[in-house]
């Protein structure tokens, strides 16, 4: 079993508000909040994701309070850093000056729990494990697009895990379906290839949010049934950050108060893998988890993919 040991966020310096976006598309303030939630987001300008990463794993080291040279294995959660090949977590431990097993999975906004889950697979054999989710979606949008250009933001959110008794459940989970919710890679220049695609998001939307508000309720009482727990013995929910409206269903249908649901969408929009890890530091930071609350994260996306893990703080 694994606890968290420090955590540490990082966002770009360029903040977007709805306003300005209504300025590029056909769009208004008052419609991407009452779809969504969502009042601003950050985009990246001058740093790119691996500054973004980096600065985020070393607050959650340093909030750990153990030295880059305790870290044994990096994991990022990412849907694709700077480069194809290496890795962002290659490129966050050249960054750091930690020579480790360091690699990317791609569970879309599920990663970071699947990352979770191969770090406690892990932890008998390393000790102190980085988690850091990242994602630059700026450049994976067509910003003509308002469907999907008002949705997303930049963010990176880490943490270090050890060995401790915090985790008390997990579950990665997929329920394939490639053409809900993707981006296809860029073709390249290719003279065999007729593929031309521009490699920006495309999503069905209301098939998302029906999949998302069903799949996570449905995981949420599976976790709680597997545990003997009802809804109301876990103090935190902390869903993935992609949607107001999701996060209410969901609520709605456990039948739970909206304190018990903490939301930074509004300020954020949604950062894909690094959301859950963001949302964590700060209320970490704001001092509202306290030793001994019962923590439930849940992350959903593209895949389609699920991920579920409880924890008691330590």
């Amino acid at each position: 079993m694994i606890k968290i040991i420090g955590t540490g966020r990082k966002l770009p310096t360029r903040a977007v508000p709805n306003d300005e976006l209504a300025a590029m598309v056909d769009t208004s303030d008052d419609w991407i909040v009452s779809r969504t939630g969502i009042k601003n987001r950050y985009v990246c300008t001058e740093e790119n994701l691996t500054d973004l990463a980096e600065s985020a794993a070393r607050i959650a080291i340093k909030n750990a309070r153990i030295s880059m040279q305790d870290i044994e294995m990096i994991i990022c959660p990412t849907i694709a850093g700077d480069f194809s090949f290496p890795s962002l977590a290659c490129c966050v431990a050249e960054r750091l000056g930690v020579k480790c097993p360091a690699f990317d999975i791609n569970a879309a906004c599920s990663g970071f729990i699947y990352g979770m889950e191969i770090a406690e697979a892990f932890i008998s054999k390393y000790k102190n494990i980085l988690i850091v989710g990242a994602d630059m979606m700026s450049r994976l949008v067509d910003w003509n697009d308002r469907a999907t250009c008002v949705l997303f933001g930049d963010g990176a959110g880490a943490c270090v895990v050890t060995k401790g008794n915090a985790l008390k459940y997990i579950r990665s989970n997929s329920a394939p379906d490639a053409k809900m919710l993707y981006a296809k890679s860029r073709a390249g220049n290719s003279p065999f290839s007729k593929d031309g695609t521009s490699g920006f998001t495309a999503m069905n939307g209301q098939d998302v949010y029906k999949f998302a508000v069903l799949s996570v309720a449905e995981e949420i009482k599976t976790a709680l049934a597997e545990l003997k727990l009802t809804a109301s013995d876990i103090n935190h929910f902390l869903l993935h950050q992609a949607n107001s409206r999701i996060i209410d269903g969901v609520r709605t249908r456990l039948k739970q108060p909206p304190e018990k649901f903490p939301v930074n969408i509004d300020k954020y929009a949604n950062t894909t893998a690094a959301t859950i890890p963001i949302l964590l530091d700060e209320m970490l930071e704001e001092g509202k988890i306290n030793s001994g609350d019962t923590l439930m994260l849940v992350g959903f996306g593209a895949g389609m993919t699920t991920g579920t893990c409880v924890m008691v703080w330590e």
